[in-house]
């Protein structure tokens, strides 16, 4: 699970993220609000944690635009603002939780565990569909027609940054960031290595639909067929 930290506070971002990468996440620290709403609208995290009083853009202002722009990423509040009023107008403005500074960092587990628990925020839920191609997050399952194969973890997470985009071309330096994260130090070549897998994928269940190089950019998801 890759977690977004927005905080100006160094210390607390220091000490907080490596809590919780000892509790196996994948931690990209912001300090100012402007990098972390871009980092938002990246799409490339499964939960971001918010503070409020930031330098560039405040909390309130980066959750507006996110949710203005139809990012459904889980947010929580992070901020030593906790009076009533402050709280009411966090969570109307679309945050999904709000916790007062100083907390425990076992209540801010628990409330991530809350959020992971809620049915079609951060797992995949409903199955993806082009053309003659159906895919199905949560059993990493693909099929065409009656033929079918398993995907890997990175697999179905680069194919289905492509079916949430078909048509469009998608630079190879955004599928690293969608797919790999911002601090992914994955080689370049590697991503070729992913691309060939899913082609062999594909091409071993008959599907019309291809994975077109589009030369000196990057890939498209398209098919021979009127989907």
């Amino acid at each position: 699970m890759r977690i977004l930290l927005i905080e100006d506070d160094l210390a607390l971002c220091r000490s907080l993220s490596l809590m919780l990468q000892q509790e196996g996440f994948s931690v990209t620290v912001s300090n100012d609000g402007e990098e972390g709403l871009f980092y938002i609208l990246e799409n490339a995290h499964d939960l971001v944690l918010l503070d409020r009083m930031l330098p560039e853009l405040d909390g309130l202002e980066v959750l507006r635009q996110a949710r203005k722009k139809h990012v459904t990423v889980p947010i929580i509040f992070l901020t030593a603002l906790g009076t009533l009023n402050e709280r009411i107008t966090g969570l109307d403005c679309g945050a999904d939780d709000y916790i007062v500074k100083p907390f425990a960092f076992e209540e801010l587990m628990a409330r991530i565990r809350c959020i992971c628990r809620r049915p079609q925020r951060l797992t995949e839920s409903n199955c993806l569909s082009f053309g003659d191609l159906a895919y199905d997050p949560n059993q990493n399952l693909l099929s065409c027609r009656d033929k079918s194969c398993t995907l890997s973890r990175r697999e179905g997470d680069l194919l289905s940054l492509f079916l949430k985009n078909t048509g469009q071309i998608l630079p190879r330096a955004t599928i690293l960031l969608r797919v790999w994260g911002p601090d992914s130090e994955i080689e370049d070549g590697n991503l070729d290595n992913y691309i060939h897998f899913l082609r062999r994928r594909l091409k071993s269940i008959d599907t019309s639909v291809q994975l077109k190089t589009v030369r000196g950019v990057g890939y498209c998801l398209t098919t021979t067929q009127g989907a």
